[in-house]
């Protein structure tokens, strides 16, 4: 499915452009049409929840595709590790070394805690960090629950999860937990449930009709839901609606645009979700979620001590632009290099690991 990798693309560059424009400077003075392009950046936190979509359904599909051969477990947390602890524990690494990073921190992200170290009284230094913390939460359980279950328990148990997790958020902004209500694993769960349950709708005997209407009606919904609840507060996390539902109504966005680009990319119309510019992008998209903030952040220290003058100030929105191209550029650069270099090494062992196991794990590379 190359499409998705264009969705790895989209979503890591409303990532990238959120902290290279929004994020740092979206409280300085620019002149109109720079205001609204800053402004046009705000909505690109949402990647992380395209992510946890895209997560869960490509993990699940994985899963039930697997559930039934030697070695369920051993060999899904194994391509697991290879795949995201080698960057994640480099980049750590550099953090601490960096001094971008306290001991405690550290400590705490090197075993995954790094979306609860509040909790431990320990600042959330490096913000990429939690939503991987979230997600190595999940599929320490989710692949116990996949095996055990049949189907439609499986899907009951995705769907329960992806109900229970706003009313979990409700009681906590109603108790006055406000503070880390979107990075908390049992507050945005439910993003990888919402992707886990299309991966198992998509596996029954639903015909591709049915899809198209599944999809029609997601994005149709969101439209509706975000039009209709706006006044009441949906599309913030001011008020008690938008606390609850706000992540479901993205999740929900998430879902049918999902469904959409699959749709598309299994059509004629291929061409118009296979562009080589974001599959680039998907391509090289964890490196570069892991690595682009540190790369802003020397950026930015390197200019204090020897160019002042680069480091942007109210109008002068050419010199935020100007952050972004080079500092964005060395993110981009490392982060392919990192995947072509480093990543690429112990993918190839995963795949090495596979073609000498059992004869029915041939050709499950995924």
């Amino acid at each position: 499915m190359p499409e998705l990798d264009s969705v790895r693309g989209i979503a890591i560059l409303g990532v990238v452009f959120l902290h290279g424009f929004y994020w740092p400077y979206s409280s300085l003075h620019f002149n109109r049409p720079a205001h609204i392009f800053i402004q046009l950046t705000q909505p690109g936190w949402t990647g992380v929840n395209l992510f946890f979509v895209l997560s869960g359904f490509l993990i699940t599909g994985i899963l039930l595709d697997s559930v039934g051969r030697t070695n369920y477990y051993k060999r899904f947390y194994m391509r697991r590790v290879l795949r995201i602890l080698p960057a994640y524990y480099a980049v750590l690494i550099l953090l601490l070394i960096l001094r971008r990073s306290s001991l405690a921190y550290f400590g705490l992200s090197f075993v995954y805690l790094s979306n609860v170290t509040n909790l431990f009284g320990v600042p959330q230094f490096y913000g990429p960090l939690w939503s991987l913390a979230v997600e190595e939460h999940y599929y320490l359980f989710w692949p116990a629950i996949v095996r055990r279950l049949s189907s439609r328990g499986l899907a009951l148990s995705a769907l329960g999860v992806c109900v229970l997790v706003p009313l979990v958020r409700a009681v906590s902004f109603s108790l006055g937990f406000t503070r880390n209500l979107g990075t908390y694993t049992w507050c945005v769960a439910d993003g990888l449930a919402a992707g886990s349950l299309l991966a198992i709708i998509l596996r029954t005997s639903i015909t591709r009709q049915n899809i198209r209407r599944l999809c029609a009606s997601l994005l149709g919904l969101t439209l509706i839901l975000a039009t209709v609840a706006s006044p009441l507060g949906i599309l913030t996390r001011n008020r008690l609606l938008g606390a609850a539902f706000q992540y479901s109504l993205i999740n929900l966005g998430c879902s049918g645009a999902l469904l959409l680009v699959l749709l598309l990319g299994t059509s004629s119309w291929a061409r118009f979700v296979n562009w080589s510019w974001l599959r680039f992008f998907g391509y090289i998209s964890y490196g570069l979620y892991l690595i682009h903030l540190l790369i802003f952040s020397l950026y930015d220290t390197i200019c204090a001590k020897i160019w002042p003058g680069l480091l942007p100030t109210s109008g002068q929105f050419g010199v935020v632009v100007l952050r972004f191209g080079v500092a964005g550029g060395l993110a981009v650069g490392a982060s392919y290099l990192s995947r072509k270099y480093f990543e690429e090494r112990f993918l190839r062992l995963k795949h090495r690991i596979e073609s000498n196991g059992p004869p029915e794990l041939a050709g499950m590379a995924a």
